[in-house]
């Protein structure tokens, strides 16, 4: 997707995120551990703050301080803007980036697909049903094969795939291949079930995916971690 595609969304998921912070701050986020809507507020508006000194400053050292409990949702709107202001400039300048490539461009494609799940997970623990766009969505699959999964490798978190199977989304017409040799298996559905999926929000049993081929060595693969 272009960088004005990209930075349109998190604008769109931003405003969404931050619409949930009027309701509950205290409700559980089912599939974020132990936290509630406020600390997931604060992991998302300090993450804007960490992303934008990644570019302004090219490190990867910053530490917000804690989300106010008061006027959160405020500040939660200050951290957009700063983020956006940051990120509405040529995609090849140089940034720190925790996976290349090492530019502005990675966070231009990172931080709305980390706002989308983010704000899906706001939008469940108030007991909402979301929705995703499936174009978005389909950026994000191919960033868990092109970057997420690498990175988990690289971090020692997760074991290079046996084999290779084949993710595709049925309604974006994605296919996303990873591991090495012909694919094994073949795993389908919207694009959004797919992302939701890999990220751990939904269960590979959902109905709305279909598997084909070596179930049982896709499920490997799957399991490697391939996200965080």
């Amino acid at each position: 997707m272009r960088p004005a595609e990209l930075l349109h969304h998190l604008r769109r998921e931003s405003a969404a995120f931050r619409a949930c912070l009027d309701g509950d701050l205290s409700a559980p986020v089912e599939h974020c551990g132990d936290w509630t809507l406020y600390d997931l507020a604060d992991h998302l508006g300090g993450g804007n703050l960490w992303a934008a000194t990644a570019v302004t400053e090219r490190h990867g050292d910053h530490q917000a301080p804690p989300a106010p409990r008061d006027d959160l949702g405020a500040w939660f709107d200050q951290t957009t803007a700063t983020l956006l202001d940051v990120l509405d400039r040529d995609p090849s300048a140089e940034a720190w980036t925790f996976y290349p490539p090492h530019t502005v461009g990675f966070w231009q494609r990172r931080r709305p697909l980390e706002t989308l799940i983010h704000r899906w997970d706001a939008e469940h623990a108030l007991g909402l049903t979301p929705t995703l766009d499936p174009t978005l969505a389909g950026e994000g699959v191919a960033e868990v094969f092109d970057t997420m999964a690498y990175r988990m490798i690289n971090r020692g978190m997760a074991k290079p795939p046996a084999h290779a199977i084949r993710v595709r989304a049925t309604d974006t017409g994605l296919t996303c291949v990873y591991g090495p040799g012909e694919p094994v298996a073949e795993i389908a559905g919207p694009a959004a079930d797919l992302l939701l999926m890999l990220w751990g929000r939904l269960p590979r049993t959902h109905p709305g995916l279909t598997w084909e081929g070596d179930t049982p060595a896709a499920q490997a693969v799957l399991d490697g971690p391939l996200t965080p």
